[in-house]
């Protein structure tokens, strides 16, 4: 059966992860409304944006709680950049949480303003060459908890971490090309859960 993947497409950058995981093979959906939530979905794709107005646009729709469930109780979910703010489990200087169920801080625009994005190639641990990251007023994971994997870093810090069911990025995987990490998504977190 060909994997079905939500991608929330209420604010941000979620065409371009769309269209990576339909080159990988994947059925795809946009998650507008409560109703989408009928079709059967196997992963959650949670894009970069703005949290904030993510956050509040998931509790207008009551999409909030359903998501928050569905994750806690094991939905393979793929969170960048702001998708990885709605995710942790504390934000740094921000009383505000959302889901909450990635257990790491986070410090949103860490790098500054649009103006000091930048790009690098790195290391992401379960890809075998150097992948493109951009990073784009991104956040930055500035703790993590035992038992959170730490997949790549920039300068010391943790850019890409795994917990459980979750996989959380702070730059862009699906605005560079290259599939690698839907491709280590789809094989090693949506397949291995099914």
């Amino acid at each position: 059966m060909t994997v079905q993947i939500a991608v929330l497409a209420v604010q941000g950058a979620f065409i371009e992860h769309e269209q990576t995981m339909r080159s990988l093979g994947a059925e795809v959906f946009e998650l507008r409304q409560l109703r989408d939530l009928e079709r059967r979905c196997d992963a959650l794709i949670l894009p970069g944006g703005e949290s904030t107005v993510q956050s509040k646009l998931l509790k207008e729709l009551k999409l909030f709680i359903p998501l928050k469930q569905l994750i806690s109780n094991g939905l393979p979910v793929m969170a960048t950049c702001a998708g990885a703010i709605l995710l942790a489990e504390k934000i740094d200087n921000d009383p505000a949480v959302h889901f909450g169920t990635l257990p790491v801080t986070i410090r949103r625009n860490a790098f500054g303003r649009q103006l000091a994005s930048f790009y690098t190639d790195g290391k992401f641990s379960r890809v075998p060459d150097p992948v493109p990251m951009p990073f784009i007023r991104a956040p930055q994971i500035i703790s993590a908890a035992d038992g959170v994997e730490i997949l790549s870093s920039w300068q010391n810090q943790p850019t890409a971490v795994r917990y459980k069911n979750q996989l959380a990025l702070t730059w862009h995987p699906e605005i560079t090309g290259c599939g690698e990490i839907h491709r280590y998504f789809l094989e090693n977190i949506v397949k291995k859960q099914g």
